[in-house]
C-alpha cells in the first residue's frame, strides 16, 4: 500500500496522465501489413450471386467479405507486383510460399499445379507488333505471362508484360452473371477464352507477313534478306513457346479433374478446340517459313553458281585476248605478218573477232 501523502501521489502521477495523453497512439495494424502500390493492384472486386458489388475495397477487406458470404467470392488482379505487395496478398489469400517466389518472376512455362486448395494455372500470352515492313530487327510478337491462382472464394491474376490485359475481360465476364455464379473457374475459363484468342489473332497477322515475305521471295526483284527470314522465324519460335506448352493444361481442365465445376468443363473442352486450331496454324506457318527459308537457299546457290559461270565466261573471253597479245609481244625474228603494213591491225581485229564470237557462244548457252 502507498503510504505517500496524496499530494505526493498527485504529482507524480500527473506528469504520467499527461504523456499517455499526449503519447501517440499505437496502430492496430503495421504499416507493412497493407503495403500498397497502385502500379502492382491493377483491380479488385466482390462478386456474389455473379454480381459485382459497389466500390474497390483493399483485398484483405474484400477477403473477408467473400469468407462470411458462401456465395461471394474476389477477383484481385496484379500487375508485376513487388516482392512486398506479392507476400502480403500470398499471405492473405493463403498462397504457398512458392508460389509467391514463382509469381514474381516471369518467364514460366504454361503449367497447372495444385497445392492443397490452390490451384496455379501459368499461361503465356501473346500480342502483335504492328510494323511497316520486315526487317532484321523487326519484333512481330510481344510475349508475356499470367499466372492464375484459385481458389475456393478468390482468384488472384498475376501478369507480367505488356500484353495480356484483363481490362477487357473482366468488364465482358461481368455482363454474364450466369457465368459468374460457378465463381472463380468462371474468371479462370474466360481468361483462357481470351489467351486464346489472342493466340489466333496473333496467327493471321504473322499470316499476312508471310504472305508478304513469300512475294517478295519468289518475286523478279527479290528484296527479302535471309536476315528478314530469320528474324520471323524467331518470332514464330517465341509464339510456339507460348501456345503449344499450353495444350496439356487446358487438356486437365476440359476432361474429368476437380478443379472446374461439371458445368464450366464443356466451356474449357471449347477453349481446348480453339487453342488446338491456334496449334496448327503456328505449326503450319512454320513449316511454310522452313520451305521460304529452304527456298532462298536454294536461289542463292543458284544464283552464286550463275556468278561463277558469268566470270568464267568474261575470264575465256579475256584469255583470247591475252593470248593473242603474248605471242606477238615475243622478240622472235621470224613471225608471220612481222612486217606487213596491216600487222598491227590485223592483230586487233583477230581479238576483237575472237571476243564477239566467246560473247555470242556464251549469250546463246545461258553462261552471260
Amino acid at each position: 500500500m502507498d503510504q505517500r501523502p496524496p499530494t505526493t501521489r498527485w504529482r507524480t502521477t500527473l506528469p504520467t496522465l499527461l504523456r499517455r495523453a499526449l503519447r501517440r497512439p499505437t496502430p492496430t495494424t503495421p504499416p507493412a501489413a497493407h503495403p500498397t502500390n497502385p502500379d502492382a493492384v491493377v483491380d479488385c472486386a466482390v462478386y456474389v450471386n455473379g454480381q459485382r458489388q459497389p466500390g474497390r475495397p483493399h483485398y484483405t477487406d474484400a477477403h473477408d467479405h467473400s469468407r462470411r458470404n458462401r456465395r461471394a467470392f474476389v477477383w484481385l488482379g496484379l500487375h508485376d507486383p513487388t516482392p512486398a505487395v506479392m507476400t502480403a496478398v500470398g499471405h492473405t489469400f493463403g498462397l504457398d510460399d512458392l508460389h509467391i517466389a514463382q509469381a514474381l518472376t516471369a518467364g514460366h512455362r504454361p503449367t497447372l499445379q495444385r497445392h492443397d486448395d490452390t490451384t496455379l494455372l501459368v499461361l503465356r500470352t501473346a500480342a502483335y507488333v504492328e510494323h511497316t515492313e520486315l526487317t532484321d530487327t523487326s519484333e512481330v510478337v510481344d510475349t508475356g505471362d499470367i499466372m492464375i491462382f484459385i481458389g475456393d472464394r478468390f482468384v488472384v491474376t498475376v501478369r507480367h508484360g505488356a500484353p495480356g490485359a484483363l481490362t477487357t475481360v473482366r468488364h465482358h465476364l461481368q455482363q454474364r452473371r450466369t457465368l459468374l455464379t460457378e465463381g472463380p473457374w468462371a474468371v479462370a475459363y474466360a481468361i483462357c477464352a481470351r489467351m486464346v484468342d489472342q493466340y489466333l489473332d496473333v496467327a493471321n497477322h504473322v499470316e499476312t507477313d508471310l504472305e508478304r515475305l513469300e512475294e517478295t521471295v519468289f518475286a523478279r526483284d527479290r528484296t527479302a534478306d535471309i536476315a528478314h527470314i530469320y528474324q520471323l522465324k524467331r518470332e514464330i519460335v517465341e509464339l510456339k513457346r507460348a501456345v503449344l506448352p499450353a495444350q496439356a493444361p487446358l487438356r486437365t481442365l476440359a476432361g474429368p479433374t476437380d478443379g472446374p465445376p461439371p458445368a464450366l468443363r464443356r466451356w474449357f473442352t471449347d477453349v481446348d478446340g480453339d487453342l488446338a486450331r491456334a496449334v496448327d496454324r503456328v505449326n503450319a506457318y512454320d513449316d511454310l517459313l522452313n520451305s521460304i527459308l529452304q527456298s532462298r537457299l536454294a536461289q542463292l546457290a543458284v544464283e552464286q553458281n550463275n556468278d561463277m559461270r558469268k566470270i568464267a565466261a568474261w575470264a575465256a573471253i579475256a584469255a583470247t585476248q591475252t593470248a593473242v597479245a603474248g605471242i606477238y609481244g615475243m622478240n622472235f625474228t621470224h613471225m608471220p605478218e612481222l612486217h606487213w603494213r596491216y600487222g598491227y591491225a590485223g592483230a586487233l581485229l583477230l581479238m576483237a573477232t575472237a571476243a564477239l564470237t566467246l560473247h555470242r557462244l556464251f549469250r546463246r548457252s545461258g553462261w552471260l
